[in-house]
């Protein structure tokens, strides 16, 4: 955005439960933030750590941040969506830029480029990775995570926007209040993102961006139950899609996997060597090709080297988890 061009209010809001350690991180790098007009609102949902304390004494000393807190949620409600909805309440401007308290701007610029964005736009869609870390399990995390993200970047800025994360979001705070909100999902665990975008989100009112300075990173799940339980919690969200897009996105994962599970068969039925061989090696360089072009565009470091294993334990990984979700009747946030 060029020097004196008008850059429009932002708010950014973030619900925090426990999250002391990470605030303490966080709220330096959102007060450098480059902009000129915008506040901080934590949402500190029932906190039992030093949270409130720590919020009260920065809050007193920085005009920017506003605290709002939550002693208790309702019983019908999801906790989160009952705490961001206060938030987004409390804001005095029109739009809405969200985050996790354990997830940090790439840069200074992160609010103004997610601004510049939204000047005729309802939604502002931006991705958000993984911290890297050693062991395999954080190299599976950051595939899988880059591979989410290509997808739905990719559909949103062909005109078919389906979902976004709420680790780097922007919308506006009349949208949700015209909607009602979370209403309709406000007892679902997760989709407070996700199911937002899905259910209010057009070709017409949503813009995607990508690069360093509009993204943010945050910290990856450290053993392979807690990440198993959140991705449970986030494909189970996927029920409440619109019936449209789960055709769309059940296609295209059915046909990722065939063009796994089918390699086998084929090669043990007798199939022309060359061509099975053949197509396979074709579809692994073409997803490698975009893979490696996503890594560049993203600004994400990754190592494409592993992509034929990743993508192998990958296939594993989809059908346990979906037949889980599948037959999973209660999720629980933690």
């Amino acid at each position: 955005m060029q020097k004196g061009q008008y850059e429009e209010p932002v708010s950014i809001i973030i619900a925090a439960r426990n999250e002391y350690q990470n605030l303490k991180k966080l709220l330096p790098q959102l007060y450098a933030q480059e902009h000129p007009d915008f506040e901080i609102i934590i949402v500190n949902d029932q906190s039992y750590d030093e949270t409130y304390d720590f919020l009260k004494a920065e809050s007193a000393s920085n005009p920017r941040l506003r605290v709002v807190n939550v002693d208790n949620a309702p019983d019908h409600v999801n906790s989160k969506k009952f705490a961001l909805t206060l938030g987004i309440k409390a804001a005095k401007n029109d739009l809405l830029l969200l985050t996790d308290a354990d997830c940090l701007p790439n840069s200074n610029q992160w609010v103004s480029t997610m601004a510049s964005h939204a000047s005729d736009k309802q939604f502002v869609i931006g991705f958000s990775q993984y911290e890297t870390k050693p062991g395999f399990l954080n190299y599976f995390i950051r595939f899988e995570t880059l591979l989410t993200g290509i997808q739905y970047l990719s559909f949103a800025a062909l005109g078919k926007p389906y979902m976004g994360v709420g680790r780097n979001l922007a919308y506006r705070k009349s949208l949700f209040l015209e909607n009602k909100g979370f209403n309709g999902y406000m007892q679902v665990v997760g989709g407070d993102d996700d199911l937002f975008v899905n259910k209010h989100a057009t070709n017409k009112n949503t813009a995607v961006v990508a690069g360093s300075e509009a993204e943010t990173t945050s910290i990856p799940k450290t053993t392979w139950k807690s990440f198993f339980k959140q991705k449970l919690r986030h494909l189970s969200v996927g029920k409440h899609y619109k019936t449209g897009d789960k055709i769309i996105l059940g296609s295209f994962s059915l046909s990722y996997l065939l063009s796994w599970l089918l390699l086998p068969i084929l090669l043990i039925a007798g199939g022309e060597l060359y061509l099975v061989i053949g197509s396979f090696l074709l579809r692994s360089l073409l997803f490698y090709i975009t893979f490696l072009i996503s890594t560049k565009k993203l600004n994400v470091t990754f190592n494409v080297w592993g992509l034929i294993f990743l993508e192998l334990i990958y296939v594993f990984y989809y059908i346990f988890i979906a037949v889980r979700a599948l037959f999973t009747k209660r999720v629980t946030w933690s």
